[in-house]
């Protein structure tokens, strides 16, 4: 009984500790910012996409809202035909759902195609920023909704936190 009892006062304290560390308990500002590395599936015969850029984000205090902005440059990873091309993507105000280990930001993004509005902007975008016990921010991932998975695919684009403040 007093070991169950120690689990669970355990448990509540690493929650605790978990939530304030990612400033989504303590109501301060919390930045964090990346990069991104990733390849997409074979969306085409052209064959797949790799992926990479930087990527930040800010949590609006206890608003839950946050706002994410990444530079993406996207060429074919396995074609002679390279077609490079940018997209920037900006979130503004979206809604901020806490994670076990993390959050995510979800909501329709701005996009950008080669400094054009992209066809597909206005599409749903998911970030979650999560990590472990030893560091609570390490892992970031982009998934694309709507119009957006046509270009981007479906699958998680995976980057990594660099920077935290």
């Amino acid at each position: 009984m007093a070991r169950t009892i120690l689990w669970r006062v355990a448990a509540v304290a690493m929650i605790t500790l978990a939530l304030s560390a990612q400033g989504l308990a303590d109501g301060r500002a919390h930045k964090l910012g990346g990069t991104i590395n990733d390849y997409t599936a074979a969306l085409d015969a052209g064959g797949p996409w790799h992926v990479s850029g930087e990527w930040s984000l800010k949590l609006k205090g206890e608003s839950g809202r946050g706002d994410f902005a990444a530079a993406l440059s996207m060429v074919r990873a396995d074609n002679p035909v390279r077609s490079a091309h940018t997209h920037h993507l900006v979130l503004d105000d979206a809604a901020v759902t806490p994670l076990p280990n993390g959050f995510r930001i979800s909501g329709a993004a701005v996009m950008t195609s080669n400094g054009n509005l992209a066809g597909f902007s206005g599409s749903t975008v998911d970030i979650e920023a999560t990590g472990g016990n030893g560091l609570p921010f390490s892992n970031v991932t982009v998934t694309f909704g709507g119009a957006a998975v046509g270009h981007f695919g479906d699958q998680p684009l995976h980057g990594v936190v660099t920077h935290q403040r």
